[in-house]
């Protein structure tokens, strides 16, 4: 028997899934503003949005422990559509036990039932517990460098 379920957050676990939120955005040194949260919150409950999210449930208890977000989207490279796995966190006291693995296979369950051609993600240079992971699952990084433009101001 498992001891975690992967499935769909819920629309009244909001507390809970903020608590992961936050701590995805404080493992980055990063800052969200409140408006940016809500509105992915919003963006997650809305089945007509892309942004889809998975829970870790841990069963003894029906703690939230992980996430994982996620969309599709169309590619110059493919006749299907792809998918960016865009957060993934676990909460450090159960990192190692395979929620991680399982939250990552749960997005890749859904892109091979949807028809979606790959599944991809990035990560920090620095995160070199997860990218351990990152390489047993995929065989390794694909090798590209990652640029950003911050055309927000």
């Amino acid at each position: 028997m498992s001891l975690i379920t992967i499935r769909k957050v819920n629309a009244d676990e909001s507390d809970a899934w903020q608590k992961l939120w936050a701590g995805y955005i404080e493992f980055y040194e990063s800052q969200m503003p409140a408006q940016n949260t809500a509105a992915l919150w919003r963006r997650i409950l809305d089945p007509e949005h892309s942004i889809q999210c998975r829970v870790a449930v841990e069963n003894s208890s029906g703690k939230l422990i992980g996430l994982v977000h996620f969309f599709p989207h169309v590619s110059t490279w493919s006749i299907n559509p792809v998918c960016y796995l865009n957060d993934l966190y676990v909460l450090p006291g159960t990192r190692g036990s395979g929620t991680g693995k399982a939250l990552i296979e749960a997005v890749v369950s859904e892109a091979r039932d949807q028809g979606w051609d790959e599944v991809y993600w990035l990560t920090q240079q620095h995160n070199a517990v997860a990218r351990g992971l990152y390489d047993k699952l995929s065989g390794g990084s694909a090798g590209f460098v990652n640029y950003i433009i911050d055309t927000s101001n």
